[in-house]
């Protein structure tokens, strides 16, 4: 990590927004440029109630209000100092890019002796919380200004802020340099934690990543949760990891498969973090966290049982069978086994590929072999319904999303046959959209592919309480 610092006798830090760096000492004199906390200037003497400064950063020199600066001496005696500053601009918000500030001429002026994983967790902490500010989109022109402000000084101390586009906006996120030093230092359990928990954040992920490299990093993401020591820690953080790691794990599963790769143990490990979670232990900020990991792990859930499950619905011909198909593809095939291939024909009904994940064990037949549906998963975090039916004497495959909305988390699972309709069955969907988590439990019709009777309360649709399918009703998380 980079902290610019210039060899002088004397420097200040700016600690007043907007601040107005003037050519001459008097509010009436030309302003050259504004200041923002955090930005740091040498002194060079003084006038009036005014100090002349030179600003390094911007090559500009001028005359700042004494009021609006703290001098400081970058010596070991004054580490001490800028120290309890630092640890008491902690818990004050928007004070992130001064705390920055405090905490490098810390780690410029103290003895390397000193220096511990605390300063490290400190600036961390500090470039989060910038990182948090520039994405919660600042009202009004002045607090756009003081943000961008922050953020210039930010990285004049060395401390990257990234900026991705999602969705069309922008999205910024620390780096984590310090983080990473905190984890390579001797650090508390608690220390450790938070730095685990900063680093392997799904929302900081390069969204222009080659999914090679994704896959490599999830499963660096992986290794630093285990390294961390959790006999010690809070039960707050212990959940938190668990969070994390039930949603890293399931993502495993996900890529895995996808790679002809055992999956079942990273699947596994998925469920086997989400289901050891305490609710109760968790805070009201972490619900969201929380349906997320649920959403993350559910859409992966096939990948923790085993290839194939025993049909528990009346027995029938119809199956699925798969085959590769073009490099990454896999086609599936709907035959009836019940039926004998006649001379020169084949007892294929119809046939599908996709590039995502067929789940093959979850395949279930409709007692009467007008149907089947296949659970089908093409992101980590998007698993659809693929419905095999026959419709005017002839087979067809129809797809039911998670969701009719744009989604960016969203999973459809099929819930169960309604005895005596060949056409309706039971989907209970769970999606994120716009950070608002919504579940509903549905009658669907399979011959116009809409839903009949749909409520966010399973309670409220009778049909489920009479024909859920028992499969379901034991591996679904949506009761949680």
């Amino acid at each position: 990590m980079l902290f610019s610092f210039v060899a002088a006798s004397s420097f200040a830090l700016v600690i007043q927004d907007a601040a107005a760096l003037r050519a001459a000492p008097r509010d009436s004199a030309l302003q050259q440029t504004a200041l923002y906390q955090g930005d740091m200037v040498e002194i060079r003497g003084s006038k009036l109630d005014y100090l002349q400064v030179y600003d390094y950063r911007r090559e500009r020199g001028g005359y700042i209000r004494a009021q609006q600066l703290r001098p400081l001496e970058l010596n070991p005696a004054q580490a001490a100092d800028n120290r309890m500053v630092w640890r008491y601009l902690r818990d004050v918000p928007g004070a992130e890019s001064l705390g920055i500030a405090y905490t490098a001429a810390y780690l410029k002026a103290a003895a390397p002796a000193d220096i511990d994983a605390e300063a490290f967790d400190a600036l961390g902490s500090f470039a989060d919380r910038l990182a948090k500010r520039a994405n919660n989109k600042p009202a009004g022109k002045s607090a756009e200004l003081a943000l961008a402000g922050h953020l210039e000084s930010a990285a004049y101390y060395g401390v990257q802020i990234k900026r991705y586009e999602r969705d069309g906006k922008a999205w910024f996120c620390y780096d984590g340099e310090a983080y990473r030093r905190v984890l390579a230092m001797r650090a508390t359990a608690e220390q450790q934690a938070k730095a685990a928990l900063a680093l392997t954040r799904s929302d900081c992920i390069n969204p222009a990543a080659l999914e090679t490299d994704r896959q490599v990093h999830d499963l660096w993401r992986a290794e630093v949760l285990d390294k961390v020591d959790q006999k010690e820690l809070p039960d707050l953080l212990k959940q938190r990891l668990r969070l994390r790691k039930a949603g890293i794990w399931s993502a495993i599963a996900f890529q895995q498969a996808r790679k002809a790769l055992p999956y079942q143990a990273a699947g596994s490990r998925a469920l086997q973090e989400f289901t050891g979670l305490k609710a109760s232990e968790l805070s009201d900020e972490d619900q969201p966290l929380y349906n997320e990991a649920a959403l993350r792990v559910a859409a992966s859930r096939w990948a923790s049982l085993p290839e194939r499950l025993p049909q528990t619905a009346v027995a029938s011909g119809l199956h699925l069978t798969a085959q590769a198909g073009a490099p990454g593809e896999t086609c599936m095939t709907l035959s009836d086994g019940a039926a004998p291939a006649k001379a020169g024909q084949n007892n294929t009904l119809a046939r599908r590929c996709t590039y995502g994940m067929a789940w093959m064990a979850s395949q279930r037949v409709h007692p009467q072999n007008q149907a089947l549906v296949l659970a089908v998963q093409t992101l980590e975090g998007w698993r659809e319904l693929w419905l095999w039916h026959k419709v005017d004497q002839r087979w067809v495959v129809d797809v039911i999303p998670p969701a009719n909305s744009d989604p960016d988390l969203a999973y459809v699972d099929f819930a169960g046959w309604i005895p005596g309709s060949n056409d309706k069955f039971l989907l209970a969907r769970e999606a994120r959209t716009d950070g608002r988590y919504q579940r509903s439990y549905e009658v669907f019709n399979r011959q116009n592919l809409q839903t009949e009777t749909s409520s966010e309360r399973l309670r409220n649709v009778a049909l489920f309480s009479k024909w859920q399918d028992a499969q379901w009703q034991s591996i679904s998380l949506m009761q949680r």
